[in-house]
């Protein structure tokens, strides 16, 4: 009886080629089956049922993580770090990476959506901003709609149980909360304006939890609207949409940083050397150095006397997004209420002081008894040890104290055994010791078990809570030893990377550890959720 000898398994790709060995393998079977070569019997040499393989790899992809992940990392890393991934990881590392519901996704939910095809709105992540908006109008050209069914599916969203159940617990579906007052947090002298804000949600069904976000829809400032109608040069009832234009430029559209889609809009009826400053402008590019800095009114001014239709104007404008902030109050020792630490941002560019939006509404325009759509964003990664005896760490200076605010609450009513230690700075301890009262009365009842304060103004050198932090390095790391939780709340930029830095030396050297050993040991506590961060 002959035996016919079995087909041959081939390799296509070499082995020196920019691979994984699965990747190989899988490439190989597909030019294999697309060169007409597997109706021979001819096999990928090392392949195996391609579906198989494919899930392999996506579940490796999966195990990996996310390591772009992180609010500290510019853009241009992430992408780095996600490169040669899906096209739905590499649209997450273009998000904001704050999952701070926004959008009305996390980052991951919403990379998996837009990839799937089940969202097409690219502009929703506020954190992101103009980067992240162009980075996937990029990705997004990868998306082929012929092969979009095949994308792995968003995540989905737990069911609401009845109807009623979701209300106020998204951007989509907001209650309203009734504003009851402003208290100034700076004494007489600072430079600042930070508030302590209280809402009253008593009749609108709201639950929360210590670590949750409170969102609030703001309006525009009045004088910017109405220079804003003024360099229309149209008048302020002109109707939009059933709308007079004032009434949708104070509520309905953002007039922050000027979109690309206006830029366009200008190319678009004007000529010359216009045109082509619009042009570049639309792509990203700064022809005047000035694209930093330019806001609807500014670009608007800066195009003056060219007059687009004003519905078109409306229509290239992004919406205007809630804007997020840390919860300051426990529900157990504030039940109805909602309180909020809040600095109004101001800040001079040329001429003009710019305004925040949310910030100067709740510092200035909110009114006592006012009705404001609001909802409560749960904390995803952000919130007290299951375990009440587990001390905790909270490093948090200026409004980034808030959070730690409602730790101590919460804790102080649950007669929590756990020790807690508090980590605030600010620019001046005579002006700017927010809660001051508090605290002491917190440390008087032995709730809270200590307070280290940095002053970052007080002296000729600059002092931070990150150098706070090396000065009781020793005490910080006994602390660690023991099972300690930190968290870290306020800037992402600056602040969450300098106490990240301190705390990998404080590892190193009272952990007896080298620098490598000890960013491994806190990248370990990030995974077991012992480091956790609200950052922005």
């Amino acid at each position: 009886m002959t035996h016919n000898p079995p087909p041959p398994k081939i390799a296509l790709i070499p082995e020196n080629a920019p691979f994984t060995s699965e990747q190989r393998a899988w490439l190989d079977g597909f030019f294999i089956a697309t060169l007409g070569l597997a109706d021979t019997g001819i096999t990928a040499l090392g392949a195996e049922d391609s579906a198989a393989l494919m899930a392999d790899v996506a579940a490796a992809d999966e195990d990996d993580g996310a390591p772009w992940h992180d609010q500290t990392l510019p853009l241009a890393e992430r992408l780095k770090l996600a490169q040669g991934r899906p096209l739905r990881r590499r649209m997450m590392a273009a998000m904001g990476q704050q999952d701070c519901g926004q959008c009305g996704y996390n980052c991951q939910d919403y990379a998996d959506a837009l990839a799937a095809g089940k969202e097409t709105k690219l502009n929703l992540c506020v954190p992101g901003g103009k980067d992240t908006l162009r980075t996937l109008k990029v990705l997004s050209a990868e998306l082929d709609p012929r092969a979009a069914p095949t994308l792995v599916p968003a995540a989905p969203t737990a069911p609401a149980a009845g109807g009623a159940a979701s209300i106020g617990r998204s951007r989509d579906e907001p209650v309203e909360a009734i504003f009851v007052s402003r208290t100034r947090l700076n004494k007489s002298g600072s430079t600042k304006e930070t508030w302590h804000i209280e809402f009253d949600i008593s009749a609108s069904d709201l639950d929360y939890v210590v670590g949750d976000c409170f969102g609030i829809f703001p309006t525009n400032d009045p004088a910017l609207v109405d220079a804003v109608v003024k360099a229309l040069g149209v008048p302020a009832d002109l109707p939009i949409g059933g709308r007079a234009l004032r009434e949708v430029l104070t509520d309905g559209v953002s007039l922050g940083a000027a979109p690309d889609a206006l830029f366009q809009l200008y190319s678009y009826v004007t000529g010359g050397e216009r045109r082509r400053k619009a042009q570049a402008l639309a792509s990203g590019d700064d022809p005047d150095g000035d694209a930093a800095h330019l806001d609807v009114l500014a670009a608007i001014q800066k195009f003056d006397g060219v007059r687009p239709d004003p519905e078109a104007v409306i229509e290239v404008l992004e919406p205007l997004q809630p804007r997020l902030f840390s919860i300051a109050s426990s529900p157990k020792t504030s039940p109805g209420r909602i309180a909020l630490t809040v600095d109004s941002v101001r800040y001079a560019i040329g001429k003009r002081t710019r305004l925040g939006v949310a910030s100067t509404f709740l510092g200035e325009r909110a009114q006592p008894g006012q009705c404001i759509k609001a909802y409560v964003q749960r904390a995803q990664h952000f919130g007290l040890p299951p375990d009440p005896a587990t001390p905790i760490i909270m490093i948090g200076p200026g409004t980034g104290v808030a959070p730690f605010r409602a730790f101590l609450h919460e804790r102080m009513a649950t007669k929590a055994p756990g020790r807690n230690w508090l980590f605030f700075g600010h620019q001046h301890r005579d002006y700017d010791f927010f809660y001051e009262d508090e605290f002491s009365g917190l440390r008087a009842a032995r709730v809270l078990t200590r307070l280290s304060l940095a002053w970052s103004r007080d002296d000729a050198q600059k002092f931070y809570v990150q150098d706070r932090m090396r000065e009781v390095g020793r005490d910080l790391w006994a602390w660690l030893a023991d099972g300690a939780y930190v968290y870290v709340c306020g800037d992402a930029k600056h602040m969450a990377k300098d106490v990240e830095r301190a705390l990998v030396d404080i590892v190193a050297q009272y952990g007896v550890r080298s620098t490598a050993e000890a960013i491994v040991f806190v990248g370990d506590l990030k995974k077991r959720g012992r480091y956790q961060q609200d950052v922005y």
